[in-house]
């Protein structure tokens, strides 16, 4: 026994393990990780990811080496990292899944789409006197569902449905109301379109595109196969889930010359001609599903509901920076968000019944389930689509000539930060995943982290929209 540690310090010990004991498994974690001598390094890792909720693990190391001299320029290796591995970020959109990286997705979303609007990222500055729309499309009704902020579905007659259940709603709902966007009747209610409508919506959004392309060219007399060589149509749409479970789509449209956002457009092409041609099509396109002796065939269309306001240099219309900000909060949402769906594909019967949802919800669940069965509808991959309730489409999609990508925006951070490619030098690379997430204690540093970054950058924002940089 050392003759240094008396009963006093092993009481003093026996006191600090119990109090350990009964603090929490996180608290418990952190203090183990703050007592390694690594912690710093994985602090400046967890710092460097901006909190991500869900880091990928990666071992391995990099070498980069001058071509003409064989000279080691930089190496890297994990080895003398903490647990042997290097954290990176899991680059989910979803705020629901990981705030932080969610928050780094929603700012190149504003950037992609403000590009398109006022130019910037190789866009030139001229597009803002293009012709522009802000278009907002919507799913048809597959029944009536429950309202908020007005009389929900008021009915002088009353009256029942064919189930017994009122056709009408003299209720005013607030609009976080459980109610909301659930079904009158479940069994009037068409599951059937409505989940066949998702799994065709993007086929109807690229026949929509196509058919204003057309109706631009036919109204000034252009034959309808060279109006490439006149104009170009670019836009930047995204996909959003409202209360009814049902999808409706958010676009900037923009009319360009023939060679892109660089090119002026043709005289003829303004921003009224734009919108005629967008709620033409919109009333007029269709798409015919398969036919299927379980169901039928469907012809699918957008709702009536269509908007389409034209956005101006003068002030006059929303505002440039306002829909790109628009767009980009809602790129960062799944369907978890707004409870039609889970943010994870569902395998199971079982998940389905187990999954947080509301009975709406899972009745469109159990749907899309049912008709992934339908031989005819294989092809849709319904089962696997579940979870979106049977939209496959992404969530934000644009034309090529619209603006700047994804990889460039991220191209351009990792420039910024100093990773950048040495001239004639060669760099190899051997990396292999081995694990992701983090440890209870590591998940508690992450969110104070990550909140920090989020506080920062709000704090930034009212300053520069207040004019106190400080200089």
């Amino acid at each position: 026994m050392n003759p240094d540690f008396t009963r006093a310090d092993r009481r003093a010990a026996l006191d600090r393990a119990a109090r350990l004991r009964q603090l929490p498994e996180a608290d418990r974690d952190a203090i183990r990780l703050a007592q390694d001598p690594k912690f710093p390094r994985l602090l400046e890792q967890i710092t460097a990811t901006g909190g991500c909720s869900h880091p990928v693990h990666l071992s391995g190391s990099t070498a980069t080496v001058d071509g003409t001299t064989g000279e080691i320029l930089h190496h890297y290796d994990t080895r003398t990292e903490p647990g042997e591995r290097l954290l990176v970020r899991c680059c989910n959109r979803r705020a629901s899944i990981c705030p932080a990286c969610s928050r780094l997705h929603a700012g190149d979303t504003y950037h992609l789409v403000r590009a398109g609007l006022l130019g910037g990222k190789n866009v030139p500055a001229a597009v803002r006197h293009h012709p522009r729309l802000f278009v907002t499309l919507t799913a048809p009704s597959f029944g009536s569902v429950h309202r908020s902020s007005e009389l929900c579905r008021p009915r002088r007659d009353g009256g029942t449905c064919d189930h017994g259940r009122p056709l009408g709603c003299g209720l005013v709902h607030a609009p976080d109301a459980p109610s909301v966007g659930q079904p009158l009747c479940p069994d009037c209610y068409d599951y059937t379109a409505h989940v066949l409508w998702h799994a065709h919506a993007s086929k109807l959004w690229d026949r929509f595109v196509i058919d204003v392309r057309r109706r631009l060219a036919s109204s000034v007399g252009l034959v309808q196969s060279r109006f490439a060589r006149h104009a170009r149509l670019s836009f930047a749409r995204v996909a959003e889930y409202q209360r009814r479970a049902a999808v409706h789509v958010h676009a900037v449209v923009r009319l360009d010359g023939p060679t892109g956002p660089g090119d002026e457009p043709p005289a003829w092409g303004t921003a009224e001609l734009l919108i005629d041609a967008v709620r033409a099509s919109a009333r007029r396109i269709m798409v015919r599903t398969r036919y299927s002796p379980a169901v039928g065939q469907l012809d699918l269309r957008w709702g009536a509901q269509i908007d389409a306001r034209p956005l101006r240099t003068d002030g006059d219309g929303p505002d440039d920076d306002a829909v790109a900000a628009y767009v980009a909060k809602y790129v960062t949402k799944g369907a978890s968000d707004t409870g039609a769906g889970t943010d994870h594909p569902l395998s199971t019967w079982v998940d389905i019944e187990s999954a947080p949802v509301s009975e709406h919800t899972r009745a469109l669940m159990r749907t899309c389930w049912r008709l992934g069965g339908v031989p005819e509808y294989t092809p849709l991959r319904l089962r696997a689509w579940t979870h979106t309730l049977g939209y496959r489409g992404h969530i934000l999609t644009k034309s090529r000539a619209y603006s700047t990508t994804y990889a460039a925006l991220r191209a351009q951070r990792a420039h910024h930060q100093g990773h950048t490619d040495i001239p004639d030098a060669v760099t190899e690379r051997n990396w292999r995943y081995i694990g992701s997430g983090h440890t209870p204690g590591a998940a508690l540093i992450a969110a104070g982290i990550g909140e920090d970054v989020a506080d920062s950058r709000r704090l930034g924002l009212e300053r520069k929209q207040e004019g106190e940089w400080c200089r």
